[in-house]
């Protein structure tokens, strides 16, 4: 992925650069301050890889984290896998030295670049938030699942999400919002913004602000932008069976996912809004 940069104007509070002073951010602060807040939002690394390991039904060691950002998953994975290594790949040098990790393997490469077939083998690759929706083309999002199935172990898996239904289409505003316990405020809203069901090309936004005792102290709008291509779960399911994988499974209702690895095997689960995880089988 991509960080959105805009110029930002005025003395801004970054704090995880610094806590204790007003200072004017500048663009690299401002992308740092950015993918932390990410992190801090968006992704839940540990949850992440429990899940991850039980849809494995085995004992996976490598991970492989496509369009892997600031490689979060693959340092929680190196964290919490007793003798866990991880493949970080994304075009972003930068977001991938965000955090680096002795038992994290970082590359800044397109994941449709040959050499990604080096690294490997992988017990599962994940491409998650939704992010092969920057493949915009067929033939880009089948080589990568062709590629990915050779990465694989035997018994090896990929995990990829989505997001459908009704609702996948529907322009607005989802706010979400967050005490610390430092009492630091956290809000953050994803915004669909234009969304074409006839090309599949969509336009969505993620913003950050932070409020102090009700002071705001970060405002990151726009912090990150996507103009993707939303790939129906058929999709997804259609591309890994002719990438070779022997079997599919889609599995909704992830929040409560992390405690259970049954698939979907009725298709109205998909008919209200929902974000769905496809998992192929080698």
């Amino acid at each position: 992925m991509q960080v959105a940069r805009k110029t930002v104007i005025g003395g801004l509070r970054c704090p995880s650069l610094a806590r204790d002073a007003v200072r004017t951010c500048t663009p690299e602060d401002r992308t740092r301050e950015a993918w932390s807040l990410y992190e801090r939002t968006v992704q839940d690394p540990q949850r992440t890889v429990a899940l991850l390991r039980r849809l494995h039904r085995g004992r996976p060691r490598v991970l492989g984290e496509d369009f892997a950002g600031s490689a979060a998953l693959s340092r929680a994975w190196g964290e919490h896998v007793a003798g866990g290594r991880a493949f970080a790949v994304d075009l972003d040098a930068e977001a991938l030295a965000f955090a680096p990790d002795p038992r994290v393997s970082t590359h800044a490469l397109d994941v449709r670049d040959r050499a990604i077939g080096r690294l490997g083998p992988c017990d599962i690759v994940h491409a998650g938030n939704f992010s092969l929706g920057e493949l915009r083309a067929r033939r880009d999002l089948e080589a990568w699942a062709r590629s990915t199935h050779e990465r694989l172990a035997p018994r090896g898996i990929a995990v990829l999400d989505t997001y459908g239904g009704e609702s996948a289409w529907r322009l607005g505003v989802l706010e979400r919002r967050r005490i610390e316990l430092d009492g630091e405020e956290l809000r953050w809203s994803w915004e669909q913004r234009s969304a074409d069901p006839l090309t599949g090309e969509v336009v969505d936004s993620l913003s950050f602000r932070v409020l102090r005792a009700g002071e705001v102290i970060v405002d990151l709008p726009d912090a990150f932008v996507y103009r993707w291509r939303l790939w129906s779960v058929p999709e997804l399911v259609d591309v890994l069976r002719a990438a070779g994988f022997a079997r599919c499974e889609v599995h909704v209702d992830l929040p409560d996912a992390a405690g259970a690895t049954s698939a979907c095997s009725d298709g109205r689960a998909l008919h209200a809004g929902c974000v769905a995880l496809v998992v192929g089988r080698t």
